[in-house]
């Protein structure tokens, strides 16, 4: 076992010491060492019960004769971070949780891990941390939100919160509804209850094969997802007591280039957030699979969007997919478009990918369509390329209310908080394409997301009559002809950066294009005299962060190797 490095022989005598002062006995030294990664915070609804998720976990893995050890990662809500400077921390903690997992797990070489995570940038980092301790490691997170209900009975979530601003704003919606949607949005605790940003993460574990059935759509603080983290905590004690399933189960031996495949494909049939687009591509890299942007766009042609959840479909939540059917019914419905949509490939259940969905079947055919009968014969997140994008844009098709087909003039805001006033002061109309930039990875820093803005294009009535394009990033929540991600950024000189007010802007979404109508002299002439905004700074880990982060066409992740 890896923790005989600690804990074995004579000179070990005072690490074992140190591990008899916090409750180790003889016979726990011949045991599996468990390492238990909760992201337990009070500030994060989907996190602030998972100090008892860890309980019941910690009780289950000495139940089953292995020795857990639990640490914390930190974690950021992107809801509580939005539409402030706060959202600047969202995607570089990311980096911290991995570099956390990375260094508890190493520095006292635990055998084996379970990790808790649940929303934002939690998952991807937790996933990222792991893929580089590379021990076998079951992910089970703490589950979805229950949707919520106005008085009148309409279901809502965050995103009808955020909508509902923009509504008021416009003089659309009273005091009194405002605060019903305040108080109803979010009804429990879980991640946010539509297919936002930690939905789609828990979904594409279990796609990966990293989790166990029912992840991603079980429902948080209930006696079925307790029964799914004891499960989860049998499971990871039974791979780590045998050493040929320890060398097995590695991470890497699952999440390898199959997995990664199939997680986007899972993705696109289910319409998951543009944000899954960046962190799978961070994955991919900690992983060391070749896996491109331009890769997805072909995997998308393949992929029937078959499942719309919110905020595409505001009627359909995360308990109801799992009440017809889960993921499984999902990946297994995928299957009969063809052989080659989904690869058959080890997952931590101890079965292959195509044999843990053999039996799984739809349930409900209004939530989960059939191949027949899809909402798209194509995947619901698509890349764009052009002159505008020469290293690619992310739009999440299956959130368009327009056109997929516009062509605006561009109105530009260097920054989300000029762009928020903007659209508040009414300088947005029909027909144009809001530019927000200097927010990419480097420029803003940290990307920050831009829910804000599309709520408020939403509330006001604009939805399928602007289109708007960032270099930052959008919430899972967003809706609309919203593309993010555009490639370079503003900040090392991208064609975003040099775009006018007025510029005719382009965009074709079954073509996969996003140019800006300007001659090759018109471009080279804005070059020449471009020198790309920098925004002053007051934090050490932001500056640290800027000097080491890529775009994101690479993930979003740091340069190792300067």
């Amino acid at each position: 076992m890896r923790s005989d490095e600690v804990k074995k022989g004579f000179d070990r005598t005072p690490h074992r010491s140190l591990l008899r002062a916090t409750g180790l006995k003889d016979e726990d030294f011949d045991k599996p060492f468990i390492g238990v990664a909760n992201s337990f915070i009070e500030l994060i609804p989907g996190h602030f019960f998972l100090d008892k998720v860890s309980a019941i976990i910690k009780e289950e893995i000495k139940a089953n004769g292995c020795v857990p050890f639990e640490f914390n990662t930190i974690g950021v809500d992107d809801g509580i971070a939005m539409g402030h400077d706060g959202m600047l921390f969202s995607l570089p903690s990311r980096e911290l949780i991995a570099n956390s997992i990375e260094t508890v797990m190493n520095a006292h070489k635990l055998d084996a891990m379970i990790a808790i995570p649940n929303c934002d940038k939690i998952v991807p980092g937790m996933i990222m941390g792991a893929l580089r301790v590379d021990v076998p490691t079951v992910f089970v997170s703490g589950g979805p939100m229950e949707k919520g209900y106005t008085k009148d009975g309409t279901p809502i979530d965050l995103a009808t919160a955020f909508e509902a601003v923009g509504k008021h704003e416009k003089g659309d919606m009273s005091d009194e509804e405002l605060k019903d949607i305040e108080c109803n949005a979010c009804p429990s605790g879980g991640s946010c209850s539509g297919m936002f940003t930690a939905n789609s993460m828990n979904t594409l574990m279990e796609a990966m094969g990293i989790a166990l059935p029912g992840n991603g759509t079980i429902l948080a603080l209930t006696p079925e997802r307790e029964e799914l983290y004891r499960k989860a905590a049998r499971r990871i004690c039974e791979i780590a007591k045998d050493e040929q399933s320890r060398e097995k189960y590695r991470l890497t031996n699952i999440l390898n280039e199959n997995a990664v495949r199939n997680a986007f494909a899972v993705d696109m049939a289910m319409g998951g957030s543009s944000n899954t687009v960046l962190h799978m591509l961070a994955i991919a890299k900690e992983a060391k699979v070749n896996f491109n942007l331009e890769d997805i766009n072909s995997i998308s042609k393949k992929v029937s969007h078959i499942a719309k959840i919110s905020p595409s479909l505001s009627t359909v939540h995360m308990e109801d997919i799992n009440k017809a059917g889960g993921v499984n019914a999902v990946m297994k419905e995928m299957t009969k478009r063809g052989d080659d949509i989904l690869i058959d490939n080890l997952t931590i259940t101890g079965e292959s990918t195509l044999e843990k969905i053999a039996d799984a079947y739809i349930k409900d055919t209004n939530i989960i369509h059939t191949i027949d009968n899809p909402y798209s014969e194509v995947g619901g997140l698509a890349i764009l390329y052009g002159n505008l994008a020469e290293q690619g844009a992310v739009i999440k098709t299956a959130g368009i209310t327009g056109d997929r087909v516009f062509t605006g003039k561009a109105v530009c805001f260097d920054g989300q908080p000029e762009a928020i006033k903007g659209i508040v002061e009414g300088k947005v109309k029909a027909g144009d394409v809001v530019v927000i930039r200097y927010e990419g990875p480097k420029g803003g820093p940290g990307m920050q997301e831009m829910l804000a803005p599309t709520s408020l294009i939403m509330g006001m009535g604009l939805g399928d009559k602007v289109a708007l394009i960032t270099d930052g990033r959008f919430s899972g929540a967003t809706r609309g002809a919203s593309i993010g991600h555009v490639s370079p950024e503003a900040a090392e000189g991208g064609m975003i950066g040099l775009l006018q007010d007025g510029d005719e802007i382009h965009i074709d979404v079954d073509q996969y294009i996003l140019s800006v109508n300007l001659s090759d002299e018109e471009i080279a002439k804005r070059k020449a005299n471009f020198k790309p905004l920098k925004k002053p700074l007051n934090s050490s880990w932001l500056g640290q962060y800027r000097a080491l982060v890529t775009n994101a066409s690479s993930g979003a992740v740091l340069k190792t190797d300067l």
